[in-house]
């Protein structure tokens, strides 16, 4: 293949998930095993503004694929949304004779790299966040550590509750998406679980459930509410108030982001890695890297945004079924 991609960059935006460092592993190594080197850009798009980059070669990420955040660190960028920031971005580019760009994070990001495509800047988009929320791939990078974190804490939490015989109230994040708290839900064997894509009738469908599994023996309950929901003190003084049963709420917050990564997101980010540098070295610009029909191809950004994402209605479906 006759190679124009002699220098490429790489930069973690937003939020940070878990596998992030082995998404960065992955691109470092697969450049260079194509004589390709890398720049690191620190602090995500600020870091690119401002030239808060370093040079990055194989040894430089020995280790990390173990470890949780990100080793280039991670910032959200408003300057980045005006057109002097972006004329900043594309000239440090320029500058610096980056011929490529990956962009790992969500649709901030991926608008970022859509905006930077548009300047003469070859940018692919790489989904990392915990939400799960992008709408084009199946799958985003952190996701399944999150949901393991959260099972690990709410597991340990039942023990207490069992054991005084409450019902525990869980908030766990998500955005404005229900997909971690239907995993998760699913995963404790949750009586109920509240999303913010599904409206529910708060007597029928909780209020009664919880009454059910008094009534065949359940001396404890579990309630899973997604960030995105609403107030969990607001689920947790009405479920008190209709029953009298003693209500805690337990807020998981950002924990749900750090950890190790596990197996699946080590390698989904290695894959994942491995194909956005291909995909520049191939001439591509403006894609991003998705996990569709179990395999991991690339998509333009323009469509990708444009989709629209539901809950696995077969996954909300049988949970329900057998919450109590």
């Amino acid at each position: 293949m006759d190679k124009q991609i002699r220098r490429i960059g790489v930069l973690t935006s937003g939020g940070d998930a878990p596998g992030m460092n082995a998404l960065i592993r992955a691109v470092v190594r697969t450049a260079s095993a194509h004589d390709i080197s890398v720049l690191g850009v620190r602090r995500g798009y600020s870091g690119l503004i401002n030239g808060d980059i370093i040079e990055m070669g194989s040894r430089s990420v020995d280790g990390i694929i173990r470890k949780g955040g990100t080793m280039l660190y991670t910032a959200r960028c408003k300057e980045m949304m005006s057109d002097e920031g972006l004329q900043k971005a594309a000239d440090t580019c320029k500058y610096l004779g980056i011929d490529g760009l990956i962009c790992c994070g969500g649709d901030g990001t991926f608008r970022g790299a859509q905006a930077l495509s548009r300047m003469g800047v070859p940018c692919i988009g790489v989904p990392g966040t915990i939400d799960n929320d992008i709408v084009c791939t199946d799958y985003t990078i952190g996701f399944d550590t999150a949901c393991n974190t959260a099972i690990e804490c709410i597991d340990k939490l039942r023990d207490t509750m069992q054991s005084h015989e409450r019902c525990s109230v869980v908030e766990v994040m998500g955005r404005r998406a229900g997909h971690l708290a239907l995993h998760v839900g699913c995963a404790v064997g949750a009586t109920a679980i509240l999303l913010p894509e599904r409206d529910i009738d708060f007597d029928t469908d909780l209020i009664e459930k919880m009454r059910v599994g008094r009534i065949k023996g359940r001396n404890h309950h579990i309630i899973i509410v997604a960030e995105g929901y609403g107030s969990a003190q607001d689920v947790a003084d009405r479920i008190h108030e209709s029953t009298g049963i003693d209500t805690r709420v337990t807020i998981l917050g950002h924990i749900q982001r750090g950890g190790s990564p596990t197996a699946r997101d080590r390698v989904m980010a290695t894959r994942m890695g491995y194909e956005a540098v291909m995909a520049l070295e191939a001439g591509k610009t403006n894609r991003v890297i998705v996990f569709d029909d179990n395999r991991v191809t690339d998509l333009d950004i323009e469509e990708g945004l444009a989709r629209q994402k539901d809950l696995e209605q077969d996954l909300f479906v049988a949970q329900q079924t057998v919450a109590i």
